[in-house]
C-alpha cells in the first residue's frame, strides 16, 4: 500500500509543477505604428498584466508582435524604446515575454533602406506577422492592438 501512495504522491508532485511551468494565461499585443506613444502604451499594457498576474502569484505570457511601420519598435537604430524593452525583458520573471518582428516587414524595409536591419538583442523574427498573430488566437491566445 505504501508503494502506491508514495507513487501517488510523486505523480501529483510531478503534475502540478508541469501545469506551473506553464504561464496559466497568454497575451499577443500588435503594434503596428512607428508611434512612440503606441508602443509606450503596448509596452504598460504588457507590464501592467505581468504585475497584475505577478499579484495573484500568477503567471502569463506576452508577446509583443511588431509589423508594418511598427518594426521600428524592435530596430537597434531606430527604437524610442529600447532600454525600456530591456529593463522589462530583465524584470518579467516569472513571467515570460517575448518581442516579436515580421520578416516580411524587414526584409521589405532592408530592400527600401538598401541594408540589413539589425534588432534588438533577444527578439525572435517570425516569417509573417499576420499569420503569427493568426496561430496564437487559434492556440487561445488574447489579442490586444493598442
Amino acid at each position: 500500500m505504501r508503494p502506491i501512495i508514495a507513487a501517488a504522491g510523486i505523480l501529483i508532485a510531478f503534475a502540478s509543477y508541469g501545469f506551473a511551468a506553464e504561464p496559466q494565461h497568454r497575451l499577443v499585443i500588435q503594434v503596428d505604428q512607428n508611434d512612440r506613444h503606441t508602443m509606450d502604451f503596448a509596452l504598460t499594457n504588457a507590464t501592467d498584466v505581468i504585475d497584475y498576474y505577478r499579484g495573484l502569484d500568477e503567471t502569463v505570457a506576452v508577446e509583443i508582435m511588431a509589423c508594418g511601420p511598427g518594426l521600428h519598435m524592435l530596430r537597434i537604430d531606430t527604437s524610442p524604446v529600447k532600454d525600456r524593452i530591456k529593463q522589462i525583458r530583465e524584470s518579467a520573471s516569472p513571467s515570460k515575454i517575448q518581442f516579436s518582428a515580421c520578416n516580411n516587414t524587414k526584409q521589405s524595409m532592408e530592400k527600401k533602406e538598401g541594408h540589413p536591419l539589425e534588432m534588438l538583442p533577444g527578439t525572435t523574427i517570425v516569417p509573417l506577422g499576420m499569420v503569427r498573430l493568426l496561430e496564437l488566437q487559434e492556440q487561445g491566445w488574447s489579442y490586444v492592438r493598442p
